[in-house]
């Protein structure tokens, strides 16, 4: 196995690679691995499939579902699995930027992977996983493959806007996700980690369907915009929640969203927050929930000339969950029109966080539990921003 050569190689062909490229480009480097077959697969937009980003060069496969499956496990445990098959021993290995989940690789050798080998191939895992965001850039083909419906307007003018669902320091873990993902409406996140100041928002704007859904992607953009301004103009959180405010309603005096910022000192575990009439986040510490936060502390923004905002603090220990959400979450019905309610989000994070799995797999289980509970049609977007403090 000659994984210098093979990286070599990648890296050359990748100075003028187009998106589709790429499993080819995969397929050629696999001599030099040993194996017959090196094969991505990418994570669909709602995370329940993991989707062959196939050239021509490749073996045939299918679609799997994340559920119930080894590529899946990989996925979602972040750990390496061997299947014995009649091509061969596949390993599975995720493919991350970072701490953001891309998808899975499939490796196909007629021998065993002892742990340099695995390491070994994590590490072109890892290069792929670069290749794959920085390709992306460049054209559609990596992220029609990750599609599995038509994305409608609104939410091709939010999702673009949106940070990767997850990163993490040292201290601190952030994952973040948003359904319906291919109709989303006026619900958007953000987050930026700055020295030892981590920064986290969330925005839900009125209005929801295809034209209701449009003004709503709209406000939302232009709050993700203005929050971005401040806090790269260093402005305090009270005069965040100000400019954005201001930003909002000289666009659009009718509208309104509400709103929590937050900001957590990494190095304290102190953290700060306005709720801008918007659902309380929850602390959740060893198993249970600990604390939920003050709500409101401010009014929504378009109306924040008419009431000072007011801040409030809280305390972290290490290991300290934070889990901000919009009400599309917590007033999710199922068909008898049973409310999803905060008692049962505390309950599905409780027992989330008891599985002892990644943020971002706890977030995506959680936000599928309430998809379930309301059969895939929510009435309203349903977002989540998890915070895991360190220490």
């Amino acid at each position: 196995m000659d994984l210098a050569e093979a990286l070599r190689r990648v890296l050359h062909a990748s100075h003028r690679a187009r998106p589709e490229d790429l499993p080819d480009l995969a397929m050629r480097i696999a001599p030099l691995l040993d194996a017959s077959a090196v094969l991505l697969y990418l994570v669909d937009h709602q995370q329940r499939w993991l989707v062959p980003f196939a050239g021509t060069l490749a073996p045939a496969r299918q679609p799997v579902t994340i559920s119930g499956t080894i590529a899946g496990r990989t996925f979602s445990t972040l750990t390496d699995h061997e299947v014995p098959g009649a091509e061969g021993v596949s390993l599975w290995t995720p493919v991350l930027d970072g701490a953001e989940r891309l998808g899975v690789l499939e490796v196909v050798s007629a021998g065993g992977y002892d742990a340099e080998r695995r390491d070994d191939l994590r590490v072109l895992a890892t290069l792929l996983a670069e290749l794959v965001v920085t390709r992306g850039l460049y054209g559609d083909t990596l992220e029609l493959v990750r599609r599995r419906a038509p994305m409608q307007l609104p939410a091709e003018l939010l999702r673009g806007q949106l940070p990767p669902l997850t990163f993490a320091t040292e201290r601190l873990v952030i994952s973040g996700l948003l359904e319906p993902c291919y109709e989303v409406g006026g619900d958007a996140f953000d987050y930026s980690v700055n020295g030892d100041l981590a920064h986290l928002a969330l925005f839900d704007a009125v209005g929801h369907g295809s034209q209701g859904g449009l003004r709503a992607a709209v406000l939302a953009s232009i709050a993700l915009a203005a929050y971005r301004n401040a806090r790269r103009g260093a402005l305090p959180l009270v005069e965040t929640y100000h400019h954005i405010d201001r930003a909002v309603r000289a666009y659009d005096r009718a509208g309104m969203i509400t709103a929590i910022l937050v900001e957590l000192d990494q190095a304290t575990g102190r953290l700060r927050a306005i709720s801008a009439g918007h659902p309380s986040g929850l602390v959740l510490r060893g198993g249970r929930m600990v604390r939920i936060l003050p709500t409101p502390t401010a009014l929504p923004m378009t109306l924040g000339d008419l009431q000072p905002p007011r801040v409030i603090e809280e305390d972290l220990q290490p290991g300290d969950d934070v889990l901000l959400y919009t009400d599309g979450i917590t007033e999710a019905r199922s068909a008898d029109g049973e409310p999803f309610g905060v008692d049962r989000l505390v309950d599905f994070t409780v027992r989330a966080l008891a599985d002892g799995l990644p943020a971002p797999e706890t977030t995506r289980r959680l936000v599928h539990a309430i998809l379930d509970h309301q059969n895939d049609e929510l009435a309203d977007d349903a977002t989540l921003l998890m915070a895991r403090w360190l220490g």
